[in-house]
């Protein structure tokens, strides 16, 4: 069993898989480096890597797993093997009897499928952190979660720099149930972050936005320029880590077509889920534990059983600024928030929830 990307979704995959098969998994990093709460991960990056950077050595599920760290090259749907290329540029080939793709997109500076060491990941967090740090000014371009989060975190944790969120439509999380939007946006103001809607930004040729950057953003929408020490680009590129993949299993936009039981129509044995997976128009499968249904349906294929049935939501839902001072939100698509009190989410929600619930038990760093 290969399980092809080990981020979010691809960890909690391979963990579910490995309680019954043989399971290797490959990542381009060295642990899973999560692409959730982008606004904690800037101003607070200890604190998030705490919770969603965790080397895969810590994971008691994956202790059966066999991990390969590289770069996925190509894929060979008849031979039923894929090509991996070490850090080091040689190449290995591990053959499969079924294959869950789970490479996840780019999305920013924060989310890339570059091989990275962990002191890699260390520079690069502390990299973003010190420039936002430094910065008396702050732009956020962009309107969904990340944008959102990133704007709030930062205001929080500079209450004296200035802080902007500029997105293109009439409100920001679009992909979210309106209600989320109306109490998000209150906080925002709580915050003193300076909300602007109908912004649409006017990105310089081949700019890439996989880094902080400063100084002047101009507007396709018309409006005058804006300009701050420091501007956060999350804007929604996404991309789909599929270079290594046929196009015949991709659909228009790159992303790996699959059917309600998130099998790839006409390969047997082939799985997607997560974000890379064209399940539904939000993609929604990294945020619906479709992980367990899809291990499910791996192992059913195997045996010759029933498959299970994917049933997307058709607002997006959970947390969106992260953890705060007075505890954390998590929103059900119907737009309605359940709190998590401060004191709740050292003691309850991350070691009894999150780490034992639904990692299977994550060892202690030293």
């Amino acid at each position: 069993m290969v399980v092809a990307g080990l981020g979010d979704s691809g960890v909690l995959t391979a963990i579910h898989l490995a309680r019954h098969c043989e399971v290797v998994g490959i990542s381009v990093k060295p642990g899973l480096v999560s692409g959730q709460e982008l606004g904690l991960r800037i101003s607070r990056p200890d604190a998030w890597a705490r919770d969603y950077r965790v080397d895969f050595e810590r994971f008691r599920g994956l202790d059966r797993v066999r991990t390969i760290h590289g770069t996925l090259t190509g894929l060979d749907i008849g031979g039923q093997r894929v090509t991996i290329t070490d850090p080091d540029g040689s190449t290995v080939i591990e053959d499969y009897d079924a294959l869950v793709i789970s490479t996840g997109v780019t999305n920013g500076f924060w989310r890339r499928p570059t091989v990275q060491t962990s002191a890699d990941i260390d520079d690069e967090l502390r990299q973003a952190h010190d420039i936002v740090a430094r910065a008396r000014s702050v732009i956020v371009v962009g309107g969904g979660a990340a944008a959102v989060s990133s704007a709030a975190n930062i205001a929080a944790r500079w209450p004296r720099t200035r802080v902007d969120l500029y997105y293109p439509g009439e409100r920001a999380l679009p992909q979210h149930h309106p209600r989320t939007w109306r109490r998000v946006g209150d906080r925002l103001d709580d915050l003193g972050v300076n909300r602007h809607s109908g912004y649409r930004a006017l990105l310089p040729n081949g700019f890439e936005c996989d880094r902080i950057t400063g100084g002047v953003v101009r507007w396709t929408t018309g409006q005058m320029p804006a300009e701050a020490d420091a501007v956060v680009w999350a804007i929604g590129r996404t991309r789909p880590n599929t270079d290594w993949l046929p196009a015949e299993i991709l659909d228009g936009d790159g992303f790996v077509r699959v059917d309600s039981r998130l099998s790839v129509p006409g390969c047997p044995g082939v799985f997607a889920v997560g974000d890379v997976a064209a399940t539904d128009r939000l993609r929604s499968s990294a945020r619906n534990r479709a992980d367990r249904l899809v291990a499910h349906n791996v192992r059913a294929h195997l045996d010759g059983r029933r498959l299970k049935s994917y049933r997307p939501k058709d607002h997006r839902w959970g947390s969106v600024l992260g953890p705060q001072p007075d505890g954390l939100e998590v929103f059900a698509p119907t737009g309605y928030a359940f709190r998590f009190p401060a004191w709740s989410i050292d003691r309850v929600l991350q070691p009894w929830i999150v780490r034992r619930g639904i990692y299977h038990g994550v060892r202690d760093t030293h």
